[in-house]
C-alpha cells in the first residue's frame, strides 16, 4: 500500500508538471550550448518550448532531441537583424498570444584587444548581445503588463560585472544587460513581472570557438578554461532552480566567481589580478 507520503509527493509533482505544461517559454540561441540545454530541460518538464537562432537545421536537431518535440516550435530569427526580430516577435505573439519567460541568451563573444578591434566589430557584438535582446524583450513586455505576469531570464556573464582582457565590446554588452533589465524589473515589479539576471563563468560551450577576432572572423579555438568549464547541462539546472526561486541574478560559476567578490569587496586585489590573468 503506498504511503501517504508517497502519494502527497506525486500529487505535488503531477501538479508542478501541470504548471510547466502551461508555460510557454522562447529561448534564443537555442540551437547549441546553454539554450539547447535549457530548451531540453523545459521541454522535459512538459513546457511549450519556442526554440530561436539563425539555424534552421541545428534547431530541428534540437526539437527531435527534446522530450515533447510535438510541443516545441521552432522560429528563426538573426539578433543582428533588427527586421527579423520584428518579424520573429510577430510571429510568435499571434500564434500564442502571449510568453510566459523569454530566455535572451543568443549572444556571441570576443577574442581581441581594444588596441585593434575596429569599431564594426563592437557594433556587431553590442546589436547581437545587447540591442537584439532588448528587442525581443520590448516586444513581448506588452502582452506580460496585460496579463500581469511574465518572466525575462537574461543571459549575462561574470564579465558583465567586470571587466576583462580581449572582452571590451563583450563586456560592454553584458553590462549594458544588467543595466537595461535592473531598470526593467524596477519599473514593473509591481505588474508582476519577473527578471532573472544569469551570469555564466566558464562553461564547456563553442563560444570561443564562435567568438569574433579583430577581423571580424571566429576565434577557432577552444579556450582553456571553457574546455574545464561547468557543463551546460548543469548551467541550465542552476538558471531553472533560479527561476522557480525568482532569484534576481545567479552566478554559474566555479573558482572563476571569486573575481566578482575581489571586484565588489577587494578591489585593490581585483585591479591587481585584472591585467595578469590569462584571457583563455
Amino acid at each position: 500500500m503506498e504511503t501517504r507520503r508517497g502519494t502527497g509527493k506525486r500529487m505535488l509533482t503531477n501538479r508542478l508538471l501541470a504548471m510547466e505544461e502551461s508555460t510557454i517559454v522562447w529561448i534564443t540561441g537555442a540551437s547549441s550550448g546553454i539554450g539547447e540545454a535549457l530548451a531540453k530541460a523545459w521541454s522535459q518538464k512538459g513546457a511549450i518550448v519556442i526554440l530561436s537562432s539563425r539555424k534552421e537545421a541545428e534547431l530541428e536537431r534540437v526539437k527531435a532531441e527534446c522530450a515533447y518535440p510535438e510541443k516545441c516550435f521552432i522560429v528563426c530569427l538573426d539578433l543582428a537583424d533588427p527586421a527579423s526580430l520584428d518579424a520573429a516577435a510577430k510571429t510568435v505573439l499571434e500564434r500564442f498570444g502571449y510568453v510566459d519567460i523569454l530566455v535572451n541568451n543568443g549572444g556571441i563573444s570576443q577574442r581581441s584587444l581594444v588596441v585593434e578591434t575596429p569599431m564594426e566589430i563592437d557594433r556587431r557584438i553590442m546589436q547581437v548581445d545587447y540591442f537584439g535582446g532588448v528587442q525581443l524583450a520590448k516586444a513581448v513586455l506588452p502582452s506580460m503588463l496585460a496579463r500581469k505576469k511574465g518572466h525575462f531570464v537574461a543571459i549575462s556573464s561574470i564579465v558583465g560585472v567586470f571587466g576583462f582582457p580581449q572582452r571590451s565590446a563583450y563586456s560592454a554588452a553584458k553590462h549594458a544587460m544588467h543595466g537595461f533589465y535592473e531598470t526593467l524589473r524596477a519599473e514593473n515589479a509591481q505588474y508582476g513581472i519577473k527578471v532573472t539576471v544569469v551570469c555564466p563563468g566558464r562553461i564547456l560551450t563553442n563560444v570561443s570557438l564562435h567568438a569574433l577576432t579583430a577581423t571580424g572572423a571566429e576565434h577557432g579555438v577552444m579556450d582553456h578554461g571553457q574546455k574545464n568549464g561547468i557543463s551546460a547541462e548543469e548551467c541550465a539546472r542552476r538558471i531553472m532552480k533560479a527561476v522557480r526561486r525568482s532569484k534576481k541574478e545567479v552566478y554559474v560559476c566555479r573558482i572563476d566567481v571569486l573575481m566578482v567578490y575581489f571586484r565588489r569587496y577587494i578591489p585593490a586585489l581585483y585591479y591587481r589580478l585584472a591585467g595578469k590573468v590569462k584571457p583563455n
